[in-house]
């Protein structure tokens, strides 16, 4: 998690953001081919070939099956204080705080229900009834859960947060292993006419960025980064008086029978 990955989002945020910007009919460009692929007189008909949501099931559960164990290690913590955390501390409030954070308020809470970009299903050029807009406006059609940006790709792309966490051999693998699962999330939620390609790219760039920031404050900045002890600490201290207050109540009740 070092500065040429930072570098290379940026940079494609920037060259994708201004020829997108500038000539936005692209979009349409790319999205044009799969509505012509028409079934039953559904367009973008991809969206309901079968094996095709099953990959798209199956990217969205390995960012499920990655952050279950590290909810459960701290729910674990919440009610048993005292004990030590199964998994590191530092790892908990990073996939926690980076999921939380990109996926969940960037992505689905702040944009996809603020800005107003319409799918490509819903625009009038492939048959819908909202106008097309650029990336950059969010003055669009959409009334909630809009294209910009994909909510699907962003939890796909937050894939990369526990590949930072990989040990040093494997981390360029992990790596790899994050970035294809995101591109191929986007890929299929372009064939299916969920998502404009800028939806998806904008999608991997914002939760990488935040995913970034959060590693440099918890792991590499000398000023801001934590320790699994102070983390273990930290919880410990916040849970305790619950934990205390549950144990009296409970041996109240016990004396009083």
């Amino acid at each position: 998690m070092n500065r040429t990955g930072l570098f290379a989002a940026l940079g494609l945020a920037a060259v994708v953001g201004v020829i997108f910007g500038l000539f936005p009919q692209l979009d349409l460009m790319i999205s044009a081919p799969f509505n012509a692929m028409v079934e039953n007189n559904i367009n973008f008909y991809t969206r309901a070939y079968s094996p095709l949501m099953l990959a798209r099931d199956f990217g969205l559960w390995v960012g499920v099956a990655v952050i279950v164990p590290v909810l459960a290690a701290l729910a674990l913590k919440l009610l048993l204080p005292r004990r030590r955390l199964l998994i590191s501390g530092r790892a908990v409030v990073f996939l926690v705080t980076t999921l939380a954070l990109g996926p969940g308020l960037l992505t689905n809470v702040i944009l996809k229900d603020h800005w107003g970009r319409p799918r490509p299903i819903d625009v009038t050029q492939f048959g819908g009834d909202q106008h097309f807009v650029a990336w950059w406006d969010p003055r669009g059609d959409c009334p909630g859960n809009c294209s910009f940006v994909s909510g699907d790709v962003s939890g796909a792309f937050w894939t990369i947060a526990p590949a930072a966490l990989v040990p040093l051999p494997w981390r360029g693998l992990a790596y790899g292993a994050a970035l294809a699962l995101g591109a191929g999330m986007a890929a299929l939620r372009i064939m299916a006419g969920g998502h404009f390609f800028t939806d998806t790219v904008f999608a991997g760039v914002f939760t990488f960025l935040i995913i970034w920031v959060v590693h440099g404050l918890i792991y590499r900045w000398p000023r801001t980064r934590f320790t699994d002890e102070g983390v273990d600490r930290a919880i410990e201290r916040v849970a305790r008086p619950a934990q205390d207050f549950i144990v009296g109540l409970l041996r109240k009740q016990k004396t009083e029978l």
